[in-house]
């Protein structure tokens, strides 16, 4: 296994895609609900957060990593009992995700805007005022969540974002992840009317890429997806259940 891509692996500096992972963000802010709308069936990922609610404490923190509009995932671990930090660069899409927590959870969730290429670097700190997001909150939670948040990455990216996700779990930390499984390297494409750009790996290279990142797999289910939208291509969902190695 190569270290490498472990956390406080270097990627490119941010200046070099600040500006095109700010443009993701706008387009992001168009989207809105209609992204909801588009991908309404959520099965594959209630049933990762199951997996994550049948090991985790009451109380545990999980950090969920490009939490959209926080259907399902910040409702479904809120009203579970974790306490859920959840973040992303959409400002549009934390505006959707703030009103849906449940009134009756007994821990209410956070939420932050920030760029996951920072997470687990300085910067969450420097450029947003986040320090429990970066080296300092290292080991600091339980559990983290991606759902189709990654593959908005280049696939260098990928690995190195896995790497400095790793640094914030506790050893034996949970990851919950889930990607569209496709040999795309930053490809660029129409998505509900806006310009984005997409990542993605077959499952064989995707569990290798964990390892190499620190992770064992020990779920992955491939699930056929047709978007309710017709003019979005059918795709195979991957979701893995890993754990932080030593």
């Amino acid at each position: 296994m190569s270290e490498p891509a472990r956390g406080g692996a270097a990627g490119p500096e941010p200046s070099c895609r600040s500006a095109e992972r700010a443009l993701q963000a706008l387009a992001f802010d168009a989207i809105g609900n209609r992204y909801s709308a588009a991908f309404p069936a959520k099965s594959g990922q209630l049933a990762a957060g199951r997996l994550l609610l049948d090991e985790l404490e009451p109380g545990a923190r999980v950090l969920d990593i490009g939490c959209g509009t926080g259907d399902p995932t910040v409702r479904q671990l809120a009203a579970g009992g974790l306490r859920v930090t959840a973040v992303d660069l959409s400002d549009g899409m934390l505006a959707l995700a703030r009103p849906g927590v449940p009134t009756g959870a007994a821990h209410q969730p956070q939420f932050h805007r920030i760029d996951l290429d920072d997470l687990g670097t300085e910067r969450a700190a420097t450029a947003w005022g986040l320090p429990a997001l970066g080296p300092a909150g290292a080991g600091s939670f339980a559990a983290a969540t991606a759902f189709f948040s990654l593959i908005l990455l280049p696939q260098q990216e990928i690995k190195v974002a896995l790497g400095r996700i790793r640094t914030l779990l506790r050893p034996g930390g949970l990851l919950a992840l889930g990607l569209v499984e496709a040999d795309l390297d930053d490809y660029p494409m129409s998505f509900l009317g806006q310009q984005i750009r997409l990542s993605g790996f077959l499952r064989e290279e995707l569990t290798e890429v964990l390892a190499q990142a620190g992770f064992t797999v020990s779920v992955l289910n491939g699930r056929p997806y047709a978007p309710a939208c017709t003019a979005l291509p059918p795709e195979e969902q991957l979701f893995l259940h890993c754990r932080r190695t030593p």
